[in-house]
């Protein structure tokens, strides 16, 4: 599903790279492919519910896969953070509220949401996703002709630094490519559409994040965009008039509620399904008799995300969730090599190509990132 992160993330990122932004999202989403391939290949060995952490659990241990499910749960908690706080500016459009304490309140309600039972049902995601696929597609075709090429004359003055910095920055809004291995056990003929359905997610995606922030950069005044919180919406009043800021809101605001909800569902799931296999506390795996959801895990995790809305600039919750989403990607190749080459009966209907090279170069360039990570703040 497309995130959140596209209609904040292109702001922050252009002022590190500048126009080399555009090459940061295309490199992000190459940087995804090892993962995506490694983790198509264990959704087709084992296609049931539960994804990263059932595949790096059984194929490493325990210990890893606690780090693969804690990097996780931290990776979602921050994206459903970094929807809030990217998304709220658009809806603010609309009406004259401080921004934080509105991001507040709507966590607070996606997290009474989450503990009474709602879910989203497969119709609602489909609907906001066409929602938001045809205001985005809207945006790019209508503001396409207004595109100035000297608008990327200064293409790489970042160097390879900042263009490297701006690719681990919006390496999070490629997380949901791989989601549909969680439901692997519902899919028809996993062995051929599991690996159609990743993959052709993650070329449509990236094509899509390109196409967007090229119009960005070429659109208008590369300042005014990446000093906005809105980045999208002034691209659009210049191109498409007011019609177009509305349709960018709705698109803005459908992303902010699906994705920030998704986060919750999804990362409150995961030290649930941790307590029930004793690597945390038991309690985090106890379900409301009332309510039939895990209270407790459901609410650790929101307390982690109103604290990330109060306390963490967006910026810095960009750089965690990006830093948390490449640990995990980097355990799913050591997965798969630790499958094919362990004793564990394993029989996938899809194998990646390029074993084992592919999953070292993930492996290698996630490494690499972290290093990165560690010494900017060292």
């Amino acid at each position: 599903m497309i995130g959140s992160g596209i209609f904040i993330l292109p702001a922050l990122a252009l002022e590190i790279a500048g126009p080399g932004v555009i090459v940061a999202y295309a490199l992000a989403g190459l940087l995804v492919v090892p993962a995506a391939l490694s983790k198509s290949e264990m959704a087709t060995a084992m296609p049931e519910a539960g994804g990263t952490y059932i595949y790096i659990e059984r194929g490493m241990g325990p210990l890893l896969g606690t780090i693969a499910g804690a990097g996780t749960w931290f990776s979602l908690s921050f994206k459903g953070a970094l929807a809030l706080i990217g998304g709220v500016p658009y809806l603010l459009l609309l009406a004259d509220l401080p921004a934080q304490p509105v991001a507040l309140a709507l966590a607070t309600v996606l997290i009474l949401i989450n503990i009474v039972g709602a879910k989203q049902t497969g119709r609602l995601q489909l609907l906001i996703v066409v929602i938001m696929l045809a205001a985005l597609g809207w945006f790019a075709a209508g503001s396409a002709p207004s595109v100035q090429s000297a608008n990327y004359a200064e293409f790489f003055d970042a160097g390879v630094g900042g263009l490297l910095a701006a690719t681990g920055l919006v390496f999070v809004s490629y997380a949901g490519v791989t989601k549909i291995a969680s439901i692997a056990e519902e899919v028809e003929q996993p062995g051929r559409n599991i690996p159609l359905g990743i993959l052709g997610s993650l070329v449509f995606t990236t094509l899509l994040y390109v196409a967007i922030v090229a119009v960005l950069v070429g659109a208008t005044d590369t300042g005014a965009v990446a000093s906005s919180l809105t980045p999208v919406a002034v691209v659009a009043r210049e191109t498409l008039g007011q019609l177009g800021v509305i349709a960018v809101i709705l698109a803005a605001v459908l992303a902010l509620v699906s994705t920030a909800n998704a986060g919750i569902l999804s990362s409150s799931r995961y030290p649930f399904a941790m307590s029930r296999d004793a690597l945390v506390p038991p309690s985090l795996s106890a379900v409301s008799d009332r309510f039939g959801t895990p209270v407790q895990s459901i609410t650790i995790t929101g307390a982690v995300l109103l604290v990330l809305i109060a306390f963490v600039p967006i910026l810095e919750i960009a750089k965690l969730a990006s830093a948390f989403q490449v640990l995990v990607f980097g355990l799913i190749n050591l997965a798969v090599v630790a499958f094919r080459e362990g004793s564990a009966e394993y029989d996938p209907e899809f194998t990646s190509p390029l074993y084992p090279w592919v999953q070292i170069f993930g492996t290698i360039r996630g490494g690499s990132y972290w290093r990165r990570w560690v010494q900017s703040r060292y």
